[in-house]
This record gives structure tokens, C-alpha cells and sequence, in this order.
């Protein structure tokens, strides 16, 4: 089965292509155009270099977050509208999730953590059981204090977040804090490709009407909103 992967829900995402055989292609990038600018063109030189049509890709597969509010309603419209076009199944992916697949056989719990501003962090806990991948929290949003509390053994940490909060993890877990080479602290478009396979090879395709961003907290947009129509004090 040839499933396509679409990550935008940080800075560095990209554009996957992954059968039975292997990645055809993973295409990454860490600029600073946004995906409304990058996305489609990803996809398209996916294909052309794959030799391939959009109506040979099996299945498709996103990361839903969590992440950038923009970058997931970017990548979830874009992969509903191929799905709808294409005919193809649709399923959802953690994006912390995809990142923990990234390090397999890892002897120790995985941690990956994502700037969510305001003070916060994105993050779960997992780890491997031979070529299982099994989740020990829910996705949360945290303060760095609460993250630090939640770490009583050697664990290693990977994300975006590590651009922000490296030193403190360092500074105050000292020796329980690990940390992967730079090539693989980030989330690649080919880990969201290969869990989405999995469940679509296993029955498994979600509602694309209703699938949406898993952002764990209300955007700006709903917190002006909701202070604009909230009664003074609440």
C-alpha cells in the first residue's frame, strides 16, 4: 500500500511517500515560508520524482497536531481536499507520536516537546517495545515545571521545544535528560506516513468530515473571542 504523509504542524515539515518496500521519497524543509507557499509544491515534486499520479497513492496520512494552529489547518485542509478529489482513505497521526516513531528500539522513555508558547510546552511520554511504539500520556499542554516533575528517569528528549528549553532540561535534570544528534531531534513527513499505513492496513481510516487540528488549547482567535462575549470577572 503507498500512503502519502503530510507533516506542517512545525516549522520543519514535509511531504513523504512510503509502501511496502520502504520510503519512496521524504522530503523535509526548515524554512521560513509558510505552507501555504511550500505545501503544494512538496506534494507535486513528490510525485513527479516518484513517477507517479496522485491517483496511485493509496492512502493518505497527517499530522494532526499538535503544533502551529495555522500549519495544522493548512496541512488537514490540504490533505482532506486530496482525499475528497482523490478518492483515497484519510487517517490522522499524533504529531508527538510520529516524532517517538522516529527513534525505534529506544531503551529508554521518549519525550518529545514542542514550543507551544505563552509559557508552555507540548508533550507525551512514550516508548518502544520491540517494534511497538506504546504511550504512557495523552498529549498535554504544560508549564516547564510541570514537564521537569513528570521525568524520574533517564529519558530522551527530541522536538522543536529543545530550541527553547535544551539548557533548562539539562540544568535541572542532569543525567536523566538524553538527547538525540541533530538529525534526529525533529519529526519527519515519512514517520506520520508509515503509523498512518499501519492503521490503514489494519481497517482502520477516519471521517474526513470530521477529522480536525488537535491543538489542545483554544487558538488566539477563540481566546479574543471568547474574551470579547465573556461577562466581566468570569
Amino acid at each position: 500500500m503507498l500512503v502519502m504523509g503530510i507533516d506542517t504542524s512545525t516549522m520543519q515539515g514535509g511531504v513523504a511517500l512510503v509502501s511496502g518496500q520502504g520510503v519512496v521519497c521524504d522530503y523535509t524543509l526548515n524554512v521560513k515560508a509558510t505552507y501555504s507557499e511550500r505545501l503544494l509544491p512538496l506534494i507535486d515534486r513528490s510525485l513527479q520524482d516518484a513517477g507517479i499520479t496522485l491517483g496511485q497513492v493509496e492512502g493518505l496520512a497527517v499530522a494532526a497536531g499538535p503544533g502551529s494552529f495555522t500549519g495544522l489547518r493548512i496541512g488537514l485542509s490540504t490533505a482532506k481536499g486530496l482525499a475528497v478529489a482523490g478518492g483515497q482513505p484519510l487517517v490522522g497521526v499524533s504529531t508527538l507520536e510520529a516524532m517517538a516513531w522516529t527513534l525505534p528500539f529506544c531503551a529508554h522513555p521518549i519525550c518529545p516537546i514542542l514550543d507551544a508558547r505563552k509559557g508552555e510546552i507540548y508533550y507525551a511520554l512514550f516508548r518502544h517495545d520491540g517494534d511497538r511504539l506504546i504511550r504512557l500520556t495523552d498529549d498535554a499542554a504544560v508549564t516547564p515545571d510541570r514537564l521537569l516533575s513528570q521525568i524520574q528517569q533517564p529519558t530522551v528528549f527530541l522536538g522543536d521545544g529543545l530550541a527553547v528549553y535544551e539548557e533548562l532540561l539539562q540544568s535541572h535534570l542532569k543525567e536523566l535528560a538524553l538527547f538525540p544528534p541533530l538529525a534526529g531531534r525533529r519529526g519527519r513527513a515519512a514517520a506520520v506516513a508509515e503509523l498512518g499505513r499501519r492503521r490503514l492496513l489494519s481497517g482502520h481510516q477516519d471521517d474526513v468530515a470530521q477529522l480536525a487540528p488537535h491543538y489542545l488549547r483554544p487558538s488566539e482567535a477563540e481566546l479574543k473571542r471568547l474574551g470579547r462575549f465573556a461577562p466581566v470577572g468570569s
